[in-house]
């Protein structure tokens, strides 16, 4: 098939989540199926930096943005034979700080952004020389691209246009913004109602997707069923019921050639399912770079995260108030809300030779982190998918988590299956149902036979791309037949 992705971040070249390692991973495993794919995101600033052989397109946008006509240009790169990545090019929207924030404030032009960003998507379906038969929207960013596709199909004389699917990575995010935004879609009146994209007086650009993608995709299968309800729908549920039959959950894959415990340059300690000497041996220089006592007898658990609510982050903090009384070690790389991270900080300041707290993002240090704890935290009030979960069972570090979308979907507690068991799942939202998972664990760790079983079903799990891109496909299928 010939398949166009779009999404406001890709890794390796721009990154705040999950978004970025799905669509990079998905578009990649897709290519080497042999199918033609493109990828569209932004040209953000640093990129042109660190990828030095981006080549620019002869290629001028001139798109009208309410009314103004704004120009973008298009750069190239292909990192795979059949993937091509395309950057669109503005440097008054692009060349920033950040992609959408920064000190926690959302920049103020992000409807203008990411309309423009949308309709560069749009014309690139258009008029792309090889006529792709899919565009794979992503999130809210890429949420109108359906809507577009449409309107110029029914109404511009777009011939033989492409289908369209909306991959929703967390309908908490949106892209709500005034009614007045409207204007900059140049779209007719008519698609501005509740029926469109009309949200409570306002426009609503996931909405716009959901409502006019041909099929809706999401990250694991329990967060499908979890969205179309009022606890989890974020006001959408009504309009995601109402288009149930094309809402499919495919859980995300891992990229394996990246998270591995063999092949890696983050890793000085190879180890495998056979021989896990090398993770000692991680767990011991990750003690050090942290200030701890190297001790390989005491139980290390680890957290790499947002810093927000949704994440479960207030009652790990009252958990580890409790834990940190006993012989246990707390590591943490994240970021978020201010009052979250100063809380962190003042655990860390508390009990130096227990925690270690690492404000930021570090790639290299998240898979140092994932490679060498005991044990992983990921006690989410929900979760569409989690990729941490999955990353930590291969590296033989036992999960814990609360049983939520993807988390519940990929982890498997023994009171489900004892021969088959990955990790430690437990129910309510609160600190207390964490801290006793926790206790689990120690029970868990005191038990070495027991902790190698855990590990060694964690490690041979299978949730690769290969496995994931055969859903995708099916269902660019069946909505191309």
């Amino acid at each position: 098939m010939r398949i166009l992705l779009a999404s406001s971040e890709v890794h390796p070249h721009s990154k705040t989540g999950g978004l970025a390692d799905m669509v990079g991973a998905l578009a990649k495993t897709l290519a080497q199926a042999g199918h033609e794919v493109g990828l569209v995101t932004p040209l953000y600033g640093w990129i042109r930096e660190k990828a030095p052989t981006l080549e620019r397109l002869d290629w001028q946008m001139q798109l009208p943005l309410g009314g103004r006509p704004v120009s973008g240009e298009v750069w190239t790169l292909q990192p795979h034979e059949r993937l091509t990545i395309y950057f669109v090019g503005h440097a008054g929207f692009f060349e920033r700080g950040s992609l959408y924030q920064e000190r926690g404030v959302d920049y103020p032009d992000n409807a203008e952004r990411f309309i423009f960003f949308s309709k560069a998507v749009t014309h690139l379906a258009r008029y792309l020389p090889w006529r792709p038969e899919m565009v794979h929207a992503n999130d809210w960013q890429t949420g109108l691209v359906p809507l577009f596709v449409r309107h110029q199909a029914a109404r511009e004389g777009w011939v033989n246009p492409p289908r369209t699917c909306l991959t929703i990575h967390n309908v908490a995010y949106q892209g709500v913004f005034e009614a007045g935004c409207y204007a900059l879609t140049n779209l007719p009146r008519d698609y501005f109602r509740i029926d469109g994209l009309e949200f409570h007086g306002r426009m609503n650009c996931l909405k716009a997707g959901i409502v006019f993608a041909d099929a809706i995709i999401t990250v694991s299968p329990r967060y499908a069923r979890e969205i179309t309800t009022e606890e989890f729908g974020c006001g959408l549920d009504g309009v995601l019921r109402q288009r149930q039959e094309a809402l499919t959950g495919i859980l995300n894959g891992v990229d394996y050639e990246e998270w591995n415990t063999t092949h890696n340059p983050f890793l000085k300690h190879p180890y495998s399912l056979d021989d896990l000497t090398g993770k000692t041996a991680e767990k011991q220089d990750l003690q050090r770079e942290f200030g701890l006592p190297v001790s390989p007898k005491t139980p290390l658990f680890g957290s790499i995260t947002r810093l927000t609510e949704q994440k479960g982050m207030e009652i790990q903090l009252a958990a580890l108030e409790e834990m940190l009384a006993g012989g246990v070690q707390f590591l943490l790389l994240g970021s978020g809300a201010t009052h979250l991270e100063d809380a962190y900080r003042r655990l860390a300041a508390r009990f130096p030779a227990k925690v270690g707290i690492r404000i930021g993002f570090d790639q290299a240090l998240s898979h140092r982190i994932e490679a060498g704890c005991d044990f992983f935290l990921m006690p989410s009030r929900f979760e569409p998918c989690g990729l941490n979960q999955m990353y930590s069972q291969r590296y033989g570090t036992i999960p814990i988590v609360r049983a939520t979308g993807g988390l519940d979907d990929t982890v498997v507690d023994a009171t489900e299956n004892a021969q088959r068991a990955t990790g430690i799942k437990f129910t309510e939202h609160s600190a207390r149902a964490l801290a006793k998972g926790i206790r689990k664990a120690l029970a868990l760790y005191a038990c070495p036979e027991a902790m190698r079983h855990y590990q060694r079903n964690g490690m041979r799990a299978d949730f690769s791309w290969e496995r994931t891109q055969d859903a995708y496909v099916a269902v660019y299928s069946q909505s191309c037949s």
